[in-house]
């Protein structure tokens, strides 16, 4: 089964294909650029780029995976409105997963760890880990809170861009991968899933916050 991979939900742009077989999946290519400015540019090359070297046309697909955040509202948009509509074209299921736990599912060695990722404005996308599975919702919040709840967690270190951002905050060991979701992973919490034939998803953000821009208010007449 053949998978295509999009995450978008930090200032990596991801594309990756993976082939599912009955006891793990291979990755067959992947493309990550790191530019928080332009995943709306970059995005579709870097889908086309992978099925191409693949030697795979997008309707063989089976499914599309997508990451769901959190993360800022412009680039995660990107991400998931390319994942739906790719899905709608070739009708295949699509599915999501917390960006977040691909991360935590790639860094598991059994210990309790943190996973933070930059959501600007000085605060971090976060959530708590133990044997991979979260123990705390995603959130959004200065990176001391973050730290707060790992101390009490008993986290045995970090992982993701936010934390290498903010380790001096933290106070906790940071890996130095993986900085953002990577493909494998976030093809693997799903690939259950995607083998049982499971119902569609429908790709719900989590942006945990409100866009930075926002429709203006109505005003007044100036001749009122």
């Amino acid at each position: 089964m053949l998978a295509l991979v999009v995450d978008s939900s930090t200032p990596a742009v991801t594309a990756g294909l993976v082939r599912l077989g009955p006891d793990g999946l291979d990755v067959l290519a992947q493309r990550v650029t790191v530019d928080a400015r332009a995943h709306g540019e970059l995005l579709t090359p870097q889908l086309a780029a992978v099925l191409a070297e693949s030697g795979v046309r997008a309707a063989e697909l089976d499914a599309v995976v997508a990451g769901l955040g959190p993360g800022p509202f412009t680039s995660l948009r990107v991400g998931l409105v390319t994942a739906a509509t790719m899905g709608q074209a070739l009708d295949a299921p699509t599915y999501g997963v917390c960006s977040l736990d691909a991360l935590a599912h790639a860094a598991d060695d059994g210990r309790p760890l943190l996973v933070a990722t930059d959501a600007r404005r000085r605060e971090v996308y976060w959530a708590l880990y133990e044997h991979g599975r979260p123990v705390t919702a995603p959130a959004v919040t200065a990176p001391a809170v973050a730290a707060d709840a790992a101390r009490l967690r008993g986290a045995a270190f970090a992982v993701g861009e936010g934390a290498h951002r903010y380790a001096d905050v933290l106070d906790l060991p940071v890996r130095d991968q993986p900085l953002y979701p990577p493909v494998a992973s976030l093809a693997a919490l799903v690939a259950d899933r995607i083998r049982a034939g499971a119902p569609r998803e429908t790709l719900t953000p989590l942006y945990l916050r409100r866009p930075d821009a926002v429709a203006a208010a109505d005003r007044k007449s100036v001749l009122q």
